[in-house]
């Protein structure tokens, strides 16, 4: 009888897949086919001997991540106002596989330290890369300017399971007078448990606004304005829209304008959002129990 397992585990077997964390984003991207059909399920049982197929990238930016899709989005949208990475000395809050890792390297990052509570996910083509310093078990809010080798002129953060409002302090505290920070706000890590929907997913964009908001004044806090807002382009796995925030010490703080165009503009806009009407909307909770760091994708 010939052995059957789960699609995502045979793609790591037959190193097609580094992980099956990878393998699942090669199946969610259309890009795996079993006896020639696509496979849509990481959990799809094949046979050990089936013919299994990973399609090569369409567009050539294949990184190493699904992550990286969404830095590369932040960037297209933050350079036109002159947001580089070229040059520039990097941390990477969350680094997980190393998607933001990936695309601060192929937009000429001189350095990334690559920092994640977790150990060995980084993809070892950026693991052994001499212009990656990796820091695995490392609590981001823990960081000091010390323990990577001094501050930095370029933050970017990809962080799970924690509010960016506690982590705020650290990076900024790691961060040069004149760096950029390019956060990444995920709204079901701020407005707290009690109003996430079902699958975990926060779909009321008033919701949204105020995980933007309330991310935007702890960076206030931190002595950092917002120079841009934007939305990722890709959601998360679970369907979560999510925003990034371009922030910098000498920028203004958040201009409701800005931040009604990103919701709009973004995958959540649908035409109606007014940011006066949102204000303030449902803030009796917070998320500040969020207190376990870790890596997103």
């Amino acid at each position: 009888m010939t052995a059957r397992r789960r699609l995502d585990a045979e793609l790591v077997r037959r190193n097609l897949a580094r992980s099956r964390e990878q393998a699942r984003e090669l199946i969610e991207a259309g890009r795996v086919t079993v006896g020639g059909q696509t496979a849509s399920k990481a959990a799809t049982q094949v046979e050990t001997s089936a013919a299994v197929v990973v399609a090569e990238a369409r567009d050539g930016e294949d990184y190493v991540s699904r992550g990286g899709h969404k830095l590369a989005g932040a960037l297209a949208a933050f350079a036109p106002d002159g947001l580089s990475f070229a040059g520039r000395r990097a941390l990477d809050a969350g680094a997980s596989t190393g998607g933001f890792t990936d695309v601060l390297l192929r937009n000429g990052a001189a350095h990334v330290v690559a920092v994640d509570v977790g150990y060995g996910q980084l993809a070892w083509s950026l693991r052994t890369d001499d212009r990656v310093t990796v820091l695995d078990r490392t609590n981001v809010r823990d960081l000091t300017p010390e323990m990577i080798g001094g501050r930095v002129e370029l933050v970017v953060g990809d962080l799970s399971f924690i509010s960016l409002r506690l982590v705020l302090p650290a990076l900024a505290a790691c961060a040069a007078p004149d760096a950029d920070l390019a956060l990444m706000v995920k709204p079901q890590f701020e407005v707290g448990r009690e109003r996430l929907g079902s699958g975990g997913v926060v779909r009321d964009v008033a919701l949204h606004a105020e995980a933007v908001r309330d991310v935007a004044e702890a960076a206030a806090r931190a002595g950092l304005g917002v120079r841009g807002v934007a939305a990722s382009p890709l959601p998360g796995p679970a369907g979560n829209v999510e925003y990034f925030l371009w922030l910098r010490a000498d920028a203004p703080p958040l201009r409701e304008e800005d931040l009604a165009r990103a919701i709009e503009e973004g995958p959540a806009g649908d035409g109606r959002f007014d940011a006066g009407s949102a204000t303030g909307s449902g803030a009796a909770v917070k998320s500040g129990t969020n207190g376990d760091e870790g890596s997103g994708d």
